[in-house]
């Protein structure tokens, strides 16, 4: 996805184009090790086709209001309305506050059987959080689970100085897919920063306790 920036100031665009992949839009809060909360907040809909800003590839948050409505999958062409990023460090899709959404053609091929990477309709929002999410190999996220359901590119908010409330920003990959996925990696451990202190790092030994409600093929 090519990345702008343009401060504060957010413009309403026009887009169409088609769907390439669908994921859950979440935002993650860490503080220090052993605290690590998923808000799951929507959809996005990573996109092939046209801005009015002249970009061909790019991504598109939607509401799970919106996606029950349309039920949109990959193949679907789609056309609608969205604003600009504000913040360009705190939201990784290009696009947001989605309107006027328009599908106009279904996607020609059935995808439901074909696994991993999944690529059937999404689930709900209460489905996710209920899965619990893994840490996920930013290398995978980009390639072979780029277009499954379960991968996941999160906000991620980072409580540096709890005291005065200063945070820091940056995207992490996670996944919400089969612990039996052939596909699965978790990547590099990630380190949290905090003041004064030096990175607590989580190696995945939190993925146990998001994911113990489920079974190796759930």
């Amino acid at each position: 996805m090519n990345k702008r920036v343009y401060g504060n100031i957010s413009f309403k665009v026009n887009w169409q184009g088609e769907i390439v992949a669908v994921q859950p839009r979440t935002r993650v809060w860490r503080y220090l090790m052993d605290n690590r909360t998923h808000y799951h907040l929507g959809y996005n809909l990573f996109i092939v086709g046209d801005s009015s800003e002249g970009e061909k590839q790019f991504s598109v948050a939607i509401s799970e209001k919106q996606q029950v409505k349309g039920l949109f999958r990959i193949g679907d062409v789609l056309e609608g309305t969205a604003w600009t990023k504000q913040y360009e460090e705190r939201e990784f899709a290009d696009y947001y506050r989605a309107g006027s959404l328009k599908r106009l053609s279904r996607a020609s091929t059935n995808l439901e059987s074909l696994s991993p990477p999944w690529m059937m309709l999404p689930p709900s929002m209460q489905t996710y959080e209920e899965r619990g999410a893994r840490l996920l190999s930013k290398r995978l996220w980009e390639t072979k689970c780029y277009q499954c359901i379960w991968a996941n590119m999160a906000n991620v908010e980072i409580q540096w100085d709890f005291e005065k409330n200063i945070k820091k920003y940056r995207f992490e990959t996670f996944c919400y897919g089969p612990k039996s996925c052939k596909f699965y990696k978790m990547g590099r451990p990630r380190s949290v920063p905090y003041k004064n202190r030096g990175s607590a790092i989580d190696d995945g030994c939190l993925d146990e306790l998001f994911t113990e409600g489920r079974d190796e093929d759930e």
